[in-house]
C-alpha cells in the first residue's frame, strides 16, 4: 500500500519537473535567438572583422545574455529598481537590434543576388543594422520619456442628450509609474490635462508597477488633476501584480472615484450620463476577495435609458460591454505595440491595438496607445498619448 500511495506524488513531481525544464528550455531558446541573431549579423557572418573585434563583440553579447535573466528576476521578481531599469533597457535594446538584424539579413540576401561579395556585403548589412537600430533606439527613448502629445478624437453617441453634446473626456492609461523616477513627467502630464479643461478625466488602469509606498511620489501629481464633473479610475492587470486594493484606496485619497464594479452619474444641461467601471479581466484569477470584472454589478441601479461610458482596462473586455448594451468603452493595455513590430503579437491577444472601433449597432470602443510605457524605456512607431475624447450627440455617420 505504501508504494501505491507514493506513485501519485511521484507523478506530480515529474510533471512539475517537466514543466520547469520546458519553461527553461523555451526561455533559453528565446534568449539564444534574441541575442544570437544580432551577434551573428553584427560580429560574425562574413564581416571578416579583426579577431579582437570579434572577441570583444562576442563577450559583450554573451555577458548581456547571461546577466539579463538574473537582472529580470532581481528587478521584477524582488523589486530592486536598479536591476529592473538595467534589464528593461537591455530588453528594449536587444529587441530593436534583433528586428533590424533580421531586416539587415534580408538586405544581405539582396546584395548577394546583386553580386556583391563578402566582406563588403556583410559589412554593409551590419552597418545598416547598427545605424538604424541606434537611431531608432535614441529616438524611441526620447518618445517614451517625453510628456505625451494630445490625441483628439470625436465620438458620436446616438443616445447622448443634447445637454451633454461637446462633453470633453480626457483619458489617461498605462502610466506605469515604475523603477525610472518620473515625478517631473507626471507633473507634466497633469499640466497638459488641466490645460484641456476636461469635464471628465478617466484613468483606465496599470497606474504603476509596484506598491503605493514605492510609487507615492510619482503618483502624487494625479491629485492635482482637475475635472468639471468627475475623475474616475479602474484597475489594470498590473495592479494585481502588486496591491490592487491599495491603489484603489490611494486614488480615492487623491480625490478620484474608484469604479470598482460600480458607476456614477454625471449631469450637464439637464441630461445625464452613466460612467461605469469594471475590474481588469485578470482580477478574478488573483484570488483577491471581491475583485473580478462584473458588468452587472457595475450597472446595478443605473437607468437603462441613459447612455453608458464604461472604463475597462483591456480591449478584450468589449464582448461583455456589447452584451450589456454599453455605448462607449474606453481601454488601454496594448500600448499600441510600444516597440515596432510588437503590435502584431499584441493583435494575437487583443481584438484591437489602438483607435476607435465599432463592435455592435450600439457599442463603440476607443483603445489608447497608453500615456506611459511598460518595461523597456522605448517607443518605436507607437507614440504615447493623452487622449481628449469629445462626445457628440446624434447618429453615427454611415449608420
Amino acid at each position: 500500500m505504501a508504494s501505491t500511495e507514493a506513485v501519485p506524488g511521484e507523478s506530480v513531481r515529474r510533471r512539475s519537473l517537466l514543466r520547469s525544464l520546458t519553461f527553461a528550455a523555451t526561455v533559453g531558446l528565446v534568449l539564444a535567438l534574441l541575442f544570437g541573431v544580432p551577434w551573428w549579423s553584427l560580429v560574425m557572418a562574413g564581416n571578416d572583422w579583426p579577431a579582437g573585434v570579434q572577441v570583444l563583440g562576442t563577450v559583450v553579447f554573451a555577458a548581456a545574455m547571461v546577466t539579463f535573466p538574473f537582472l529580470m528576476f532581481l528587478g521584477h521578481g524582488r523589486g530592486v529598481d536598479w536591476a529592473s531599469r538595467t534589464a528593461d533597457t537591455i530588453l528594449g535594446a536587444i529587441w530593436i537590434l534583433f528586428v533590424w538584424a533580421v531586416i539587415g539579413d534580408v538586405l544581405r540576401l539582396a546584395l548577394l543576388a546583386a553580386g556583391v561579395d563578402d566582406p563588403v556585403r556583410s559589412r554593409v548589412a551590419a552597418g545598416f543594422t547598427a545605424v538604424v537600430a541606434l537611431g531608432l533606439g535614441l529616438w524611441g527613448y526620447r518618445e517614451a520619456m517625453r510628456v505625451p502629445r494630445v490625441r483628439r478624437v470625436e465620438v458620436r453617441i446616438p443616445r447622448l442628450g443634447a445637454g451633454l453634446d461637446g462633453l470633453r473626456l480626457v483619458q489617461l492609461t498605462d502610466t506605469h509609474y515604475g523603477p525610472i523616477d518620473r515625478v517631473a513627467w507626471s507633473k507634466g502630464v497633469t499640466e497638459v490635462v488641466n490645460s484641456l479643461n476636461p469635464d471628465i478625466v478617466a484613468h483606465t488602469g496599470d497606474i504603476a508597477d509596484g506598491t503605493v509606498g514605492m510609487r507615492t511620489a510619482q503618483a502624487a501629481p494625479l491629485g492635482d488633476i482637475r475635472a468639471g464633473l468627475a475623475r474616475v479610475y479602474v484597475t489594470g492587470n498590473h495592479e494585481y501584480f502588486g496591491e490592487a486594493q491599495g491603489w484603489l484606496d490611494h486614488m480615492q485619497a487623491l480625490g478620484w472615484e474608484p469604479l470598482h464594479n460600480r458607476h456614477v452619474v454625471v449631469e450637464r444641461g439637464g441630461d445625464r450620463l452613466v460612467v461605469a467601471g469594471v475590474d481588469d479581466r485578470t482580477a478574478a484569477g488573483t484570488g483577491l476577495e471581491g475583485h473580478r470584472a462584473d458588468h452587472a454589478l457595475a450597472l446595478d441601479g443605473a437607468d437603462p435609458a441613459l447612455p453608458v461610458l464604461l472604463l475597462a482596462h483591456q480591449p478584450k473586455q468589449i464582448d461583455a460591454a456589447v452584451a450589456h448594451g454599453i455605448d462607449l468603452q474606453i481601454s488601454g493595455h496594448t500600448h499600441g505595440g510600444q516597440i515596432w513590430p510588437f503590435h502584431y503579437l499584441v493583435r494575437l491577444d487583443q481584438p484591437v491595438v489602438q483607435g476607435l472601433t465599432r463592435h455592435s449597432d450600439r457599442t463603440q470602443l476607443y483603445t489608447s496607445r497608453g500615456t506611459g510605457f511598460w518595461g523597456p524605456p522605448f517607443r518605436v512607431f507607437a507614440p504615447s498619448e493623452i487622449t481628449e475624447i469629445t462626445l457628440r450627440a446624434g447618429a453615427v455617420e454611415g449608420s
